[in-house]
């Protein structure tokens, strides 16, 4: 069974930064690798992709400011969110493209 495994959310104050972590069970070097979030209220949206050559993309209201990267060798995507703002908070979703598997979610909230 495939997992995908968040960690690394939790509350943050506005400016600030966190990392968060999706480790799989399953080779991500072959997928497509996304972050997507979900607001309170809001359907979930896509943040940022990784392409299997290792290309990025982003929502324009994070550009900037956060990065996805990989670490192949330990199949685990990361999402470095910096300057977060209150518009951030959300639950965050790791997603493999192929096989369409996701995470169970980590929350981040950014409060003072």
């Amino acid at each position: 069974q495939v997992q995908l495994v968040e960690s690394g959310g939790g509350l943050v104050q506005p400016g600030g930064s966190l990392r968060l972590s999706c480790a799989a069970s399953v080779s991500i070097s072959i997928s497509t690798m996304r972050w997507f979030r979900q607001a309170p209220g809001k359907q979930r949206e896509l943040v940022a992709t990784i392409t299997s050559d290792g290309s990025t993309n982003y929502i324009d209201s994070v550009k900037g400011r956060f990065t996805i990267s990989r670490d192949i060798a330990k199949n685990t995507v990361y999402l470095q969110m910096n300057s977060l703002k209150a518009e951030d908070t959300a639950v965050y979703y790791c997603y493999r493209v192929v096989g369409g598997y996701w995470g169970q979610g980590t929350q981040v909230t950014v409060s003072s």
